[in-house]
């Protein structure tokens, strides 16, 4: 299986052979076009030949001296795509200059004047920087992914620049062509474009937030998809808010609970108290409180009516409830003894007494839970408690639990080995 590194020597090499550039490297691909600049800057000195005139059935001659006082790029007719790409790759920065003059109008090799405006040498980078400033906007978008990349280096921000800039100015579908990229960090920038110049509208902005699957790019357009509801009422925007409240992502649910509050819908929040997650639940306690509803009676009302509500009820912070979620230690369903035993952490409320038999249990979620809130008493919990539990017949939730307990006194044993 060929590394990166050999894939970029043998596009070295295909071009110096006279291969044309699109078959001798995935031009599409960002990484292609960084590997071929690594790549002929390691060949140009380790094999030279490649380079002369005699390698290539081309008729290209690239020429240097590395003891010249001026190298030299000449060709016996007009340099092709290929003959270009090695010159603007090589470690002479005099060849890659002389070799940017020849690159007006050639699209093909957009991508290494990309490269070349984080070029070390400065004549190289100016000169590059004056042929991107001259490149029409959707050629730079085309390169969007590789921008990105180069904009990382310490003298990579111009390129990047000159490409938000394209984004921000130019038409909405050049933004937009760019949603679907497969390049995390292109994508994120589209739509952070997109929302900066109100290009999409709240239902489509809460679709995105709702069906994303950056998380990054879920927050911006839930964010955005909340904003741009305004004051109105709860139905002109309650397509919105559905598609929110109805996602699989936490923090998108979170934004969708939040925006009850502005449609003065605060009721509306109750069944999202116990929420698997922790956000969606906070958000959901102070919808309701702002709409003078206090959350914790309607958790108390039925503790063990889902499984959150246990830990929602320690969450709520109320001292008096410990006792409450305690007597949930015992419930049949494995969900609700976790929950209780998260509630009973949350609340600060954790008696390794009461907790220490729910290391055996058969749930692993449960165990999880207990030896949590045992660690900051593991010095309580019997040894030989521990030491059984690490019997090859136990189940390997139980053995990894009495191994954290017993690192947390001190006992490395060679414990981890019976796992």
């Amino acid at each position: 299986m060929l590394t990166s590194e050999d894939e970029s020597y043998e596009a070295v090499r295909r071009l110096a052979a006279g291969v044309a550039l699109d078959q001798a490297l995935d031009v599409t691909d960002p990484e292609s076009w960084i590997g071929l600049d690594f790549g002929v800057r390691e060949l140009a000195w380790q094999r030279p030949e490649l380079f002369h005139s005699n390698a290539s059935p081309s008729g290209r001659r690239l020429s240097w001296d590395p003891d010249a006082s001026l190298p030299t790029v000449t060709w016996r007719h007009r340099p092709g795509d290929a003959e270009l790409a090695l010159a603007l790759c090589h470690p002479d920065g005099r060849i890659r200059e002389a070799a940017l003059d020849h690159t007006e109008e050639r699209p093909a090799l957009l991508a290494l004047v990309v490269i070349r405006c984080a070029d070390w040498a400065e004549p190289v980078r100016e000169r590059a920087r004056v042929l991107l400033s001259q490149t029409p906007p959707h050629q730079l978008a085309a390169h969007a992914a590789l921008t990105l990349r180069i904009g990382r280096r310490p003298r990579g921000g111009f390129a990047q620049e000159r490409l938000t800039g394209a984004l921000r100015a130019g038409p909405a579908a050049q933004a937009e062509a760019l949603f679907d990229s497969g390049d995390r960090a292109t994508g994120r920038l589209a739509y952070r474009i997109a929302v900066e110049r109100r290009l999409l509208p709240a239902a489509r902005l809460a679709q995105t937030a709702a069906r994303h699957r950056d998380v990054v790019v879920q927050d911006l357009c839930a964010e955005a998809a909340v904003a741009a509801l305004g004051e109105g009422t709860f139905d002109e925007f309650s397509e919105v808010v559905v598609q929110l409240l109805g996602s699989r992502q936490p923090r998108v649910r979170s934004a969708g609970v939040t925006a009850l509050r502005r449609a003065g819908r605060h009721a509306d929040a109750e069944p999202y108290l116990t929420d698997r997650s922790a956000v969606v639940r906070a958000c959901a306690r102070w919808v309701l409180r702002q709409g003078g509803t206090d959350p914790a009676p309607l958790y108390r009302a039925d503790p063990a009516a889902r499984p959150a509500a246990a830990v929602g009820l320690g969450e709520c912070r109320v001292p008096e409830d410990a006792d409450l979620v305690r007597a949930l230690l015992s419930h049949p369903v494995p969900g609700v003894r976790a929950c209780a035993l998260a509630g009973l952490r949350a609340l600060e409320a954790v008696r390794v007494d009461d907790i220490r038999p729910l290391l055996d249990d058969p749930s692993a979620a449960v165990v999880r839970q207990a030896t949590a809130a045992l660690l900051p008493w593991a010095d309580c919990v019997p040894q030989e408690l521990l030491r059984g539990l690490l019997a090859e017949d136990r189940p390997r939730h139980q053995r990894i639990a009495a191994v954290r307990l017993l690192r947390a006194v001190g006992v490395h044993a060679r414990i981890a080995t019976r796992l």
